[in-house]
């Protein structure tokens, strides 16, 4: 039987230290403490940070087979802790047992491409004899580790979107300190324990729950090259105000719209839809928010769509068969329960759901609801999704640039032009086509525009924000 240890360490300089058991980790089903968690102060993160900036000359000269061995242990003892991980991450999220595996299986498959990224990390020869004057001049450049890096991960995906830090700076020889969410640090830490096993120099890694107000080291302190920060766009934009000079990486929110065309088998459409609204309850930046469907469809879809949300499980993560599971905390349920009330009193109309019990919300649906109504406007980022209906293609496209985000759209149509068009037209980081905005494979271009974000994730996307270029010109004497 798969549990959890009694307490935690944070990880400084490679090594677990068990200094307290200030942080308490609940259940986010039940309520109850779970474990304890050793909460960093302001003294150790600066301990890190130390540690990181006289480690990166030892990680400058591992080799790229030595930095994919690291990645590679990683990936087998992922494997080996599979259920642990599982369920450390079904507990301290409150995720359904199906996605948490999901999960444990994306963080293995992000390790995995890092990996063999690792010794792939090239540069180029140039040719600079563009011009008399560099007659017998050539160019080369590689990339080389931009220094020491602040990574700051999120609740939802604890594991994978730290993994999508983590990896890539193993792969290119980048010391981090990693401040993992307070309310889920445990995936993070097991990812320590993990690390403390391999042979990177001292100093390498440290992962660091820590309160938001003890964390301001992770913003300001110069001795970081890189801030990748994954979270909510007011603390994500106020993070990057913050930062100097450094470069600073946002993946933020979003209230992703799905076009549903005339064309659309609406048995794989529906099916495809209620997974990516409900998935995790809806806690995902790219969850399907806004569907908008042609008019001609829309009576079928909506009863249809309907009937299967409905449905759903909602209970006990750990049960096989739960669909929906709470959200992160009552306040969140709470939160997100007042903008469908706020959206009824706007005129929507709520066709199943909209009963919530502590931290459970059940699985929503929402019609008629006004533009300026936060649970169209804002981010959800729970078990709602709101249904409207176009007539022409372009003013669905409208319709789904009408939003201050921009992470992903998903459009279910079989006409090649249209497809094409919203990849043009649509201002967002990735266009999914015959399929959810909430697709995403780890190796691919992932992040947004607007308040959605500055930059992209996927692991080799993510090495050149880790990497600078280094020239080198020769010069052959005439």
């Amino acid at each position: 039987m798969t549990s959890l240890n009694k307490a935690y360490p944070y990880f400084l300089a490679n090594k677990a230290v068990f200094a307290n058991q200030d942080l308490v980790v609940t259940n986010k089903y039940t309520g109850e403490p779970a474990t304890t968690v050793a909460l960093a102060r302001a003294d150790v993160i600066e301990k890190a940070i130390d540690a990181a900036e006289k480690s990166q000359p030892a990680l400058n000269k591992m080799t790229p087979y030595e930095r994919q061995d690291v990645l590679n242990h990683c990936v087998k003892r992922f494997e080996e802790r599979f259920d642990e991980l599982a369920y450390a991450l079904c507990i301290e999220a409150g995720k359904p047992i199906k996605d948490a595996r999901g999960e444990v299986t994306r963080l293995i498959d992000t390790f995995r491409i890092a990996a063999e990224e690792a010794v792939r990390i090239k540069g180029e020869v140039m040719n600079l004899e563009v011009t008399p004057r560099a007659k017998g001049y050539q160019g080369m450049y590689k990339r080389v580790p931009i220094g020491p890096c602040s990574f700051i991960s999120p609740f939802n995906f604890p594991l994978n979107l730290a993994a999508h830090k983590v990896a890539p700076a193993l792969a290119v020889g980048c010391a981090f300190v990693l401040k993992p969410a307070s309310r889920t640090p445990l995936g993070a830490l097991i990812m320590g324990e993990v690390l403390a096993e391999t042979n990177l120099p001292e100093g390498a890694f440290s992962i660091l729950p820590c309160s938001r107000d003890g964390a301001d080291l992770f913003t300001t302190d110069d001795r970081f090259k890189l801030l990748s920060f994954t979270g909510s766009p007011d603390v994500g934009w106020d993070l990057k105000a913050r930062a100097g000079k450094k470069p600073v990486i946002l993946e933020l929110g979003g209230n992703a719209g799905c076009i549903v065309d005339h064309d659309t088998d609406l048995d794989d459409a529906i099916e495809r839809i209620v997974f990516g609204a409900y998935y995790q309850s809806g806690q995902s930046c790219i969850s399907v928010q806004r569907i908008i469907v042609h008019e001609s469809i829309y009576a079928d879809f909506k009863k249809r769509y309907v009937d299967k949300v409905a449905n759903l499980v909602h209970g006990d993560p750990l049960d096989e068969n739960t669909f929906i599971g709470p959200m992160i905390s009552e306040s969140e349920a709470s939160r997100l329960d007042s903008w469908i009330q706020e959206a009824k009193e706007k005129g929507a109309d709520v066709l199943c759901g909209g009963q919530r019990d502590g931290a459970m919300l059940q699985a929503t649906i929402l019609e008629n609801v006004p533009a300026d109504a936060k649970i169209n406007a804002d981010e959800a980022f729970g078990p709602v999704s709101v249904i409207s209906s176009f007539s022409d293609f372009d003013d669905a496209l409208e319709e789904v640039n009408n939003s201050q985000f921009g992470l992903q759209a998903g459009v279910f149509t079989r006409d090649l032009y249209k497809a094409h068009k919203a990849w043009d037209e649509l201002d967002v980081g990735g266009v999914v086509i015959g399929d959810v905005p909430s697709w995403r494979v780890d190796n691919m271009p992932y992040g947004g525009v607007k308040e959605s974000g500055l930059g992209r994730e996927g692991i080799r996307f993510a090495i050149e924000d880790m990497t600078e270029l280094r020239l080198m010109v020769i010069r052959t004497p005439q």
